[in-house]
């Protein structure tokens, strides 16, 4: 008996250890719960919206490329890159002494044709006169018929040259118009206030016109800072959401962490192909408070996120958050990851707006990039560096 219960001990014993050992092997081999980010679920706004696909830059109002119309060997040059200009202030003249000559002249022929039209217009006055006076002798029998015709004759004839003598001086005042337009072509003046941006020749360097096709640089590149806006590219895809007067957002490389308010002023009404897979859509975005942003340079680069839609207090997830097919993982009972399916409303890069599948202060994975973290694994969460 006592044999017996020795082996039954020493059983119990044996049954005891492998099951320590069992537990032991068990607690070591054990899945380990994964490290990962958390977000609890709450309210607040989400927007729509939309962002150009390549960089935008500021665009001056009134820019304009000037060159003169006919070629030349530039003889003035009354400004410098950077200089302001009023509008109608002479910019860049070539040389045109043989056109100021032709001028001359014509004035000159304009002057001796308008004496002669005093001369030839008086005799023929005169002439007349002697006209009326010849058919009063005629009517008391003093002359014959004749001396009436003869007085006639003369008159025409001194009237006639009286005309030609006004049309030698409106030929001669065309004369100077035309000598006028054609030093006009030699000139450039300023078409309204601006900054004269950049000059291409000096002065004694010979200035060429930008022939149709050909895509010679302007002699004077002149801006008007006082009034600036974003031309930017959106997706062809996204062209017919957008409309002139939408509310926009625009940041500036040269000016970080800074976001300026702004409204869509116009949208190009084709596509432009910069690439074979790049078809975009140009829309134009001006400052609501263009005091406010301070001075900027025509040429900054700058993004314009247009805003579609928004609303406020609703549930929301971060974006980054939602798997392939509108699932998130919800952290369930003993820490395992449970997936849920949702149905969402507005979204955008950040914030996703959930109509159906989750709770206020549900929480959910955000490192959905760590191995391992798909439903059923077993998570602890990340306490965040201080």
């Amino acid at each position: 008996m006592e044999i017996r219960n020795l082996w039954l001990r020493r059983g119990a014993i044996a049954l005891a250890v492998v099951a320590v050992l069992a537990a032991a092997i068990w607690w070591i081999g054990r899945p380990k719960p994964i490290p990962v980010v958390l977000t609890e679920v709450g309210r607040g706004k989400v927007e729509s919206t939309i962002a150009n696909t390549r960089a935008g830059e500021v665009e001056a109002c009134l820019r304009t490329k000037l060159s003169t119309i006919t070629g030349g060997r530039i003889e003035v040059l009354t400004v410098k890159e950077g200089d302001k200009v009023k509008k109608g202030q002479l910019l860049m003249q070539l040389w045109n002494d043989d056109i100021q000559a032709q001028e001359k002249v014509a004035q000159a022929q304009a002057q001796t044709a308008r004496k002669r039209v005093l001369e030839a217009c008086t005799l023929a006055d005169a002439a007349e006169r002697e006209v009326a006076r010849q058919s009063e002798l005629y009517a008391k029998g003093f002359v014959s018929i004749n001396a009436i015709d003869s007085a006639r004759a003369s008159a025409d004839a001194k009237r006639a040259s009286c005309e030609t003598a006004r049309a030698d001086v409106a030929q001669a005042e065309a004369s100077i118009r035309l000598a006028r337009v054609q030093r006009g072509r030699t000139v450039l003046v300023a078409p309204f206030d601006g900054t004269v941006a950049k000059i291409v020749g000096e002065l004694g360097e010979y200035s060429t016109p930008s022939p149709p096709g050909v895509p010679t640089p302007p002699a004077i590149d002149l801006i008007d800072e006082s009034c600036l806006y974003v031309k930017a590219p959106m997706d062809e895809v996204d062209a017919p959401k957008i409309v002139a007067g939408q509310p926009a957002r625009i940041t500036l490389d040269a000016l970080p962490k800074q976001t300026f308010a702004g409204k869509v002023k116009r949208v190009a009404p084709y596509v432009t192909a910069v690439e074979k897979q790049a078809r975009t859509v140009e829309i134009e975005a001006t400052f609501d408070e263009p005091d406010k942003v301070g001075r900027l340079l025509v040429g900054y680069s700058a993004n314009v996120e247009i805003v579609l839609d928004a609303r406020d207090n609703v549930l929301r997830v971060p974006t980054a958050a939602i798997l392939e097919g509108g699932r998130v993982l919800v952290v369930g009972a003993d820490d395992k990851l449970v997936e849920r399916k949702l149905r969402t409303g507005l979204s955008n890069w950040e914030w996703t707006e959930v109509v159906e599948g989750l709770a206020p202060g549900d929480r959910i994975v955000t490192s959905l990039e760590r191995t391992g973290v798909k439903a059923g694994a077993v998570v602890v969460e990340e306490k965040a560096a201080k």
